[in-house]
């Protein structure tokens, strides 16, 4: 089935669903919304079926054995429970062993995991999986600050919560001092 094809029943859909809540889908104001939606679609959800290995094409041999943090990456994202947003930032530190990354690719990592229906578990262990996959540095840790408006938005209402998931890989399991280092590089502004 064919992207152009696929969007046409995206639209379809999105078209019987605002029938089945009530709305009159040729009024005016929704003419356009199923083609809209369907483009959002295409936008927000094109990392499904992309290892996010592929986010680090380029990396490079460097002989630097310290803590490499890059931090407040900012990510939105659709909660695979509800298919409604969740968003946030990302903190990335890793210690190399012998090759480095372009520091935008760090960007386009989280980036692409975020272009899936998601849950924050996963989108942590997904970015530092893909980092101990292609890299394989001496450890890693990702931290993932998150919003959830299925939690702010519906349910309980709680509005301002924010979830944080965070994973150590390597050495960052056990060495609390560059965990702390990670830490502390987190509070500067």
């Amino acid at each position: 089935m064919t992207v152009e094809l696929k969007k046409d029943l995206i639209e379809e859909h999105i078209k019987e669903i605002l029938s089945l809540i009530g709305e009159n889908p040729d009024r005016d104001g929704l003419l356009d919304t199923p083609k809209r939606v369907a483009q959002m679609y295409r936008e927000v959800f094109a990392g499904v079926g992309v290892a996010p290995e592929t986010a680090l094409t380029t990396t490079f041999e460097e002989n630097y054995d310290g803590l490499i943090v890059v931090k407040d990456i900012n990510y939105y994202t659709f909660c695979e429970h509800h298919l409604i947003p969740f968003f946030g930032k990302a903190h990335i530190g890793y210690i190399p062993k012998g090759r480095v990354v372009g520091l935008s690719k760090f960007a386009r990592l989280v980036e692409l995991v975020s272009k899936r229906p998601q849950v924050q578990e996963r989108m942590t262990t997904q970015i530092a999986d893909a980092i101990m996959n292609v890299l394989q540095p001496e450890g890693v840790i990702v931290s993932v600050e998150g919003q959830h408006l299925c939690m702010c938005a519906r349910g309980v209402k709680k509005t301002g919560s924010a979830t944080v998931t965070t994973i150590k890989r390597g050495v960052l399991k056990t060495d609390s001092t560059f965990v702390q280092e990670f830490e502390n590089a987190l509070k500067r502004d």
